[in-house]
């Protein structure tokens, strides 16, 4: 059994695709306030119901006048106003509640759909493709929180030889990121893949122009990325890892998939070394699991 912790380890940076296509920088996005308020009312009048409606309920097959009906929804406001803490406490309920949701949805798509989080032929492998722990990585290479996070990550392959990383392209940040990611999983073709990947996410935004003069630098032959970053395969693999995120409620870059854990935002080297022990430790445990 697979039990997934959703980990916010200090309200990590985040960026995210907003519904207009444009990119927002923050936290992990929580949703429109003045809806989740409106939702807490109204969940705050149901768990309400049940105490002042009782009564009155059996006399609504024979009607309620409108003057009985103002009677009680001048109690509940009455209740409501001298109580403010049950919306607070209503609020917290229905974050719960979706937070459950969304771990439950996380349990299933990681026990369904592991084997292509991990081993998906089409998604490129760096550190030791042997190794006992995996990271799987979803990033943008036009999200600044991924690049403050990329040397972490070099670091830990540096220091740690037993540990595997998945790249996910997992472009959301507008049109030049998709651009930058096709390049990327082109220059795989080549076994040009990491020290590509290296190159974009340090270099400044990535554009057509970036996307030229590292390919260059690196000694590839550019007419073939070009003509590779058009076939539809990538575009698929592309496809692939935006369902993929979704089905493990994953939104925003970096985000981070290590053991049963989905961790968003771009975490410390301490943090994510931990996590990598905690994993391996695990494994040891229970060496019947891949």
């Amino acid at each position: 059994m697979y039990i997934v912790r959703r980990i916010a380890l200090y309200s990590p940076p985040y960026e995210f695709a907003a519904g207009n296509g444009l990119a927002e920088i923050g936290p992990e996005p929580k949703g429109d306030l003045i809806g989740t308020l409106r939702t807490a009312i109204a969940i705050a009048l149901i768990i309400l119901a049940p105490v002042f409606l009782t009564a009155p309920a059996a006399a609504q097959d024979k009607g309620v006048s409108a003057e009985q009906r103002s009677a009680m929804e001048s109690v509940i406001r009455d209740y409501l106003l001298k109580n403010p803490a049950i919306i607070r406490e209503a609020m917290q309920r229905l974050q719960a509640q979706e937070e459950a949701a969304k771990q439950a949805a996380a349990v299933t798509a990681l026990k369904t759909h592991r084997n292509e989080l991990l081993h998906d032929a089409s998604s490129p492998v760096g550190g030791n493709p042997a190794g006992d722990v995996t990271i799987v990585e979803f990033f943008d290479y036009n999200c600044g929180y991924c690049k403050r996070v990329a040397p972490t990550v070099k670091a830990l392959l540096k220091s740690d030889p037993n540990v595997r990383v998945v790249y996910k392209e997992f472009a959301i940040l507008g049109p030049p990121s998709v651009l930058a990611a096709k390049a990327a999983l082109a220059a795989q073709r080549q076994g040009k893949y990491v020290p590509f990947h290296e190159a974009l996410m340090s270099s400044g935004r990535a554009t057509g122009s970036t996307i030229a003069a590292l390919a260059r630098n690196l000694g590839m032959d550019y007419g073939k990325l070009l003509k590779d970053m058009e076939d539809p395969a990538i575009g698929k693999t592309l496809q692939r890892t935006y369902r993929l995120a979704s089905l493990l409620g994953i939104n925003g870059t970096p985000a981070f998939v290590i053991g049963d854990q989905v961790v968003p935002g771009a975490i410390g080297a301490d943090a994510m070394a931990r996590m990598v022990s905690a994993e391996r430790a695990k494994l040891k445990s229970a060496p019947a699991r891949k």
